[in-house]
């Protein structure tokens, strides 16, 4: 008898927009597949930087967390502000972007996995919530921001939904590639 794999994704009830309730049903999905893929990994690895000056898998982790509270503040029009919700601030908490020959910021160093499970597990309760209150007409919204380096930013909450399912996705494979480079250098 053949083996069935299922590979379904189911909207939540409990929102406002069920377009919201997709886009927060597809970074569960990232988020459960990332939390299988990071099994095993250690303080050492989660602070393993392949050279100065470039991401470890700790800081990715702690961005992701990051970039969703402060995404999901922006899409509602909220002032920006991820300490009270992480304790990490936006600007610094994750350590980027980095200068080309720094080490990971100190503040990060030794946190096991459970620290950053944590974080983001904060981040998407926090994102939910917001995600939930949205309406189908709030979609279309224009909202801006201004960057760090004085760009001004416009957006409607669709398009950061997307923006935080593709940026967790990206983040999320520059992991993985972290986890094989460790592996091949402990290895040889």
């Amino acid at each position: 008898m053949a083996t069935i794999e299922r590979e379904v994704l189911f909207v939540p009830a409990g929102y406002a927009s069920s377009e919201a309730a997709s886009f927060m049903a597809q970074l569960d999905d990232q988020s459960q597949r990332l939390v299988q893929d990071l099994g095993g990994i250690t303080p050492a690895e989660l602070a393993w930087q392949p050279h100065p000056g470039m991401n470890t898998i700790g800081m990715l982790l702690a961005h992701n967390a990051i970039v969703e509270v402060l995404w999901s503040q922006a899409a509602v029009g909220e002032p920006i502000d991820t300490v009270p919700i992480l304790g990490l601030d936006a600007r610094d908490g994750d350590g980027m972007p980095m200068e080309p020959d720094a080490a990971p910021p100190a503040h990060l160093a030794g946190k096991p996995v459970s620290y950053y499970l944590d974080l983001l597990q904060k981040a998407r309760v926090f994102a939910k919530q917001k995600a939930m209150a949205l309406e189908d007409s709030e979609m279309e919204i224009i909202r801006s921001r201004t960057r760090r380096n004085g760009t001004v930013n416009e957006f409607n909450p669709r398009w950061v939904l997307y923006h935080m399912v593709e940026h967790f996705a990206g983040h999320y494979g520059q992991i993985l590639l972290l986890r094989h480079q460790y592996r091949d250098l402990a290895g040889a």
